[in-house]
């Protein structure tokens, strides 16, 4: 106490030379005789006023007095020191008066500080007070102060609803019932009517609360909002809150079974509802919609991926990404099918367009699988299945491949010019980088099928400084792994052992397991140091010894073994889809170990691809074909080898001449895409047929540049000159200038209208700009923005529209792009402070 008073006399004595002191409770005469100020001399009133008159106006006219009575301030006409008193100061000692000193705040805020003492006893609330409190505030504006620190709120009042809206989902009080209790419960509710428009005859932030999820749900669906339109701003900043996520999410959720929102979405056209995620509700009633549309192809697939590009910005996207991924990719995977043409003259011909544009109806039916098995609602999703499904085996894979093997049929050689075979792998692609005397590191991922490679450059060449393109292959036949590992070695006689194994010689060596394909692999150019080694193993290396396996050989292989493991066995096979996406982060990382460990020439490519049916094989689609020969060595789904073989109406011989092979061991391809009965192996996975998704292998190269070569795609504020705004809402338009590449990507950006002070006076918006399309139209976003009454303190000044870009992964963003307008509302202001 003694501290504060001889603090607060301090400051006062900055002011005036002469400081009065009336203590009518006789309370303070200790603190008097403890007080020692430099400067001042200490005097008491005792009926000697003429005296002190003379001593402090003629003896000591420069000399600071503190003047103490103890008792009470004597009335004007009694008061012989009056125009002393009137001329300096009195020092008021009751509490009030010692904390309006010590907040430094004017004798005409004594009200505000009696009516809610209960605040100022906290030294806590004092001390925060304190460090907030300007020297312009007014009452309304302390208040507001005094409201954030009950609710330990940071900010304006926009915060302390949020902190009273979190503790509501807590199930807590705490706030508000201390705002009650220093007094400031009136105050809060006026304030909750004057800027939201809420009222009611008893007031809760409960009741606050539904009745906001129900006037901006009202809102948006095309009803009259029961709140004012700084309701439905506060509501969007909040929902788009990071830090209120879980909050958010909570109330939306209890308030959907009070506002009965399941049923009156029932009856509502999914199109009002894209813009909107107030409820998780509404992004069930939205894919529950677009499953049925896009099963019953009546909507447009620009319309679909435009609605699903809409609602990545829900609140509850994260939970239903796969779900929407699916759909989208379904909608792609129709519109690839309507367009498709599936004839061709020649083999050659039929891979060319296959690498060109087929594989991309395997890739989308592929990924459609993929996200609707991730998504966990098979139930859901049944409709749309049957319908890519039945689409995808009756009309792609099977009319294509019955084309196809037209082709097949009439082939006299397993050859496909000028597609190179398989089998000269080494030679031509090998021997590229070592005839320029270049070291060169191959990674063969076994059934990685030509899409998924495709899949796998397009995410390659996204990376900065990497460049990559992609080629076929002519698979050799029979398209499995033993073969295929094989053909990829160096070869001069490449044959099929004569027995039961379907081991595959290579110049007489067999080329069965890690090690024999390493002697085979130092058996190509004299001098060439070679080795190979498993995935596992490479990515088991430290920086140093990886860098010592590059520095000590030209040529390393690298075998890598996810989608044909896993796709491979009956228990497993639903999952390749799975391990496809598994496979091509996989890939990723050893592409980036093998460069950081100086390796600058990279080759992925696999032994053979694979067909894939979702739903369970049916009796049609295995070969009725009975399996004639002298000698029947090897039996699988695919392919069959022997002696003495006869092809039949459902199955296609070739002799090893025929199949660019040695040795004497013949084969039986099953015709198209049937397979042939084998006990305990699975059906849906399989390959060593003869089909474009078996036999075109891909290579993809790989290597990285010095310099970088990715950048974000610009984006531009469309009209933004001179510009007026006159309402309480304005549209913009967004152009993101160039559509999104490998090396142009995707830019994400949060806009929003902000006074030149940089206070946010309307809602804000986090946008994609991650447009593919050559259509500059499809590249332009639409955005409408609504005014806070904020922006009314603004009015007649320039505001900024302004673009931002977060900083990496932290929660700092820096201006990207700005636009001005002149801020010209045709109403003036209702605010007070």
């Amino acid at each position: 106490m003694l501290g504060r008073i001889t603090k607060a006399l301090a400051k006062r004595f900055e002011e005036h030379r002469i400081v009065f002191w009336y203590d009518p409770a006789h309370e303070f005469r200790e603190a008097f005789e403890g007080v020692a100020l430099e400067g001042v001399e200490k005097t008491e009133i005792r009926n000697n006023e003429f005296e002190l008159k003379y001593r402090i106006l003629r003896e000591a006219p420069k000399q600071n007095f503190l003047l103490y009575k103890d008792a009470p301030r004597p009335a004007d006409i009694d008061n012989w020191l009056l125009d002393v008193e009137l001329a300096h100061g009195v020092f008021k000692t009751d509490q009030v008066a010692i904390w309006l000193t010590d907040l430094g705040l004017p004798i005409n805020f004594e009200d505000l500080l009696r009516e809610h003492q209960e605040f100022f006893r906290s030294g806590r609330r004092m001390e925060k007070l304190r460090a907030a409190v300007r020297g312009d505030d007014t009452k309304p504006v302390l208040r507001l102060r005094m409201l954030a620190i009950c609710a330990g709120a940071d900010g304006g009042f926009d915060t302390v609803v949020e902190t009273l809206l979190a503790e509501l989902a807590g199930g807590k009080d705490d706030s508000l019932r201390l705002i009650g209790r220093v007094g400031l419960e009136g105050f809060f509710w006026d304030q909750m009517a004057r800027i939201f428009g809420y009222r009611a005859s008893k007031p809760g932030i409960g009741d606050f609360a539904i009745t906001l999820f129900k006037s901006c749900y009202q809102g948006a669906v095309g009803g009259e909002p029961i709140l004012a339109s700084d309701a439905l701003v506060f509501f969007r900043r909040w929902k788009n809150n990071r830090n209120a996520g879980d909050v958010f999410a909570k109330l939306s959720a209890d308030y959907a079974e009070v506002l009965a929102i399941a049923r009156d979405l029932a009856k509502r056209d999914f199109r009002v509802l894209i813009e909107m995620d107030y409820f998780e509700e509404v992004d069930r009633a939205i894919i529950r919609a677009l499953v049925h549309e896009v099963s019953a192809q009546t909507v447009a697939q620009a319309d679909v991926l435009g609605w699903i590009r809409q609602r990545r910005q829900s609140h509850w996207y994260g939970a239903y990404r796969d779900l929407y991924e699916a759909i989208a990719f379904a909608a792609e995977f129709q519109q690839a099918m309507a367009q498709v043409t599936l004839g061709m003259t020649s083999l050659a011909e039929g891979v060319q367009s296959y690498v060109k544009s087929w594989f991309r109806i395997d890739q989308l039916y592929r990924k459609f699988i993929w996200h609707m098995q991730k998504s966990g609602q098979a139930t859901l999703m049944r409709e749309l299945f049957e319908q890519v499904e039945n689409h995808y085996v009756n009309s792609y894979l099977l009319r294509l491949n019955d084309a196809w093997q037209v082709h097949v049929d009439a082939a006299q050689a397993w050859a496909a010019p000028p597609i190179p075979a398989q089998r000269s792998f080494y030679r031509e692609h090998v021997g590229e980088f070592r005839r320029r005397d270049q070291k060169i590191c191959v990674i063969i991922s076994d059934a990685l099928r030509y899409e998924i490679a495709e899949e796998l450059l397009g995410r390659v060449r996204s990376l900065d400084r990497y460049e990559a393109g992609i080629e076929p292959m002519f698979g050799s036949l029979p398209s499995y792994t033993q073969l295929g590992m094989a053909s990829l070695l160096p070869n001069s006689d490449l044959q099929i052992a004569d027995n039961d194994t379907a081991t595959v010689l290579v110049d007489g060596q067999s080329s069965q397991g890690l090690e024999n394909r390493k002697k085979i692999l130092a058996t190509g150019r004299t001098g060439d140091r070679t080795t190979a080694l498993k995935a596992e193993e490479l990515m088991g290396l430290d920086k140093e010894e990886a860098r010592a396996l590059i520095r000590d050989h030209d040529i390393v292989y690298v075998y890598h073994n996810l989608i044909d493991a896993i796709g491979d066995k009956r228990d497993s096979e639903e999952r390749v889809f799975e391990a496809a996406e598994d496979t091509i982060e996989e890939l990723i990382r050893l592409v980036k170990k093998l460069n950081g460990a100086n390796a600058n020439n990279l080759v992925v490519t696999a032994d053979h691809g694979f067909i894939y049916q979702h739903r369970p094989i049916e009796e049609s689609d295995f070969s009725s074909a009975q399996v004639e020969g002298d000698t029947i060595l090897f039996r699988d789904r695919r392919f069959i080898l022997g002696h003495g073989l006869k092809g039949s109406r459902g199955l296609r011989g070739f002799s090893p001449v025929q199949a660019n092979l040695q040795g004497s061991v013949e084969m039986l391809i099953p015709k198209s895409i049937n397979r042939l009965r084998r006990q305990g192996s699975g059906s849906r996975f399989v390959h060593g047929g003869a089909t474009l998704q078996e036999i075109v292998v891909p290579v993809v190269k790989i290597n990285k540049k010095r310099q970088s070569d990715t950048a974000a795609v610009e984006v531009e504020i469309i009209g933004s000159s001179n510009q007026m705004i006159t309402s309480s809402q304005i549209s913009v338009r967004f152009y993101q200038v160039t559509a999104v590449t490998e090396k142009t990507q995707a830019r994400q950006l949060r806009v929003g209208i902000y006074s030149q002070s940089g206070e946010l006076i309307s809602d804000s918006h986090e946008l994609a700009f991650d447009f593919r399309s050559d259509n500059a139209r499809e590249r332009e976003v639409p955005i409408r923005f609504l005014l806070s009454r904020q922006a009314d303190a603004f009015n007649g000044q320039e505001v900024i529209l302004k673009l931002e870009e977060r900083h990496g992964e932290t929660s700092h963003f820096q201006e990207y792009r700005t636009a001005r307008y002149t801020l010209r509302r045709s109403f003036s202001s209702d605010f007070d402070f």
